[in-house]
């Protein structure tokens, strides 16, 4: 009696046959939402209203979300919260812009000459080394105390992160596309154009997302020095008074400019950056 013994097809042809759809693997499965950034917030809004509800918050320490609402309501029925903050807007405008141009022009500087790197990096990395808000003694005796040092201050810390990003994101371009470029005979501007600024872009977003957030922490303290308006001064007047709500509505306007800005900045980059496939995307 023979015995018939069937073989297992091949693991290839059982493939083939049903075929198995491999999820990509990534630190954050799919394309992320900009709304899905939101429940973080929301869940920290919904615990601060519950404990507010629940009677187990101090009033005069942390007042509800409601009373906030309802203080900045009023402040801005007065017309005192939409001049805060157009004021502070304008600050970290002129700081950040001052800011972007001298961190990239100084990172092209660096990474495009030797003799720039020479000169720049080090001084860079030492100014890095100090606090920013530790020189603002300095800044005040040198170019006064009104809104020039602030602008100053602000821009300080904008530039730092960009240059130290973009210079190394320039540091690590692949060699064999400077080879390549020599090879094809590429002239200054198309190799700045194909190789550097495509090299350098990733690393300039991550320095350009710093600079928006450092510009709103600084803002934060300068604008308590010899201020007349603007939100740290707003909150500056309400520590004095023993005011918390004021200073909550204070504390969220910077938290929304700060989450709305990275968003922006995240989203440019998205659409900048399309071609590059990354863990994110």
């Amino acid at each position: 009696m023979t015995t018939t013994t069937t073989a297992a097809p091949p693991v290839q042809a059982r493939e083939q046959a049903h075929p198995v759809r491999r999820r990509r693997r990534g630190l954050s499965p799919g394309r992320r939402l900009p709304a899905s950034r939101l429940i973080g917030p929301a869940l920290l809004l919904a615990l601060w209203a519950a404990a507010s509800a629940a009677g187990q918050l101090d009033p005069g320490a942390i007042p509800a979300p409601w009373t906030v609402l309802r203080t900045a309501g009023r402040l801005w029925s007065a017309g005192t919260l939409p001049t805060d903050i157009l004021t502070s807007l304008e600050r970290a405008a002129y700081g950040f812009a001052i800011g972007l141009a001298a961190g990239v022009v100084l990172a092209l500087a660096a990474g495009l000459s030797r003799v720039g790197e020479a000169l720049i990096d080090g001084t860079v990395n030492l100014n890095r080394a100090i606090p920013t808000l530790g020189l603002i003694p300095l800044f005040i005796l040198w170019l006064g105390i009104g809104e020039t040092f602030k602008i100053a201050i602000i821009a300080i810390v904008v530039y730092v992160p960009i240059y130290l990003n973009t210079h190394s994101a320039l540091s690590g371009i692949d060699s064999r596309y400077v080879e390549l470029a020599e090879v094809q005979g590429l002239s200054r501007f198309r190799f700045i154009r194909q190789i550097v600024v495509p090299g350098a872009l990733p690393g300039f977003f991550v320095g350009l997302r710093l600079g928006v957030t450092g510009s709103w922490l600084g803002l934060v303290v300068l604008e308590q020095i010899n201020a007349t308006s603007g939100l740290g001064y707003m909150m500056f007047q309400a520590q004095n008074y023993g005011q918390s709500d004021v200073i909550l509505v204070g504390l969220l306007v910077y938290g929304i400019f700060g989450l709305v800005s990275d968003s922006a900045v995240r989203l440019i980059e998205r659409r900048v950056l399309s071609w590059r496939r990354t863990l994110s995307s």
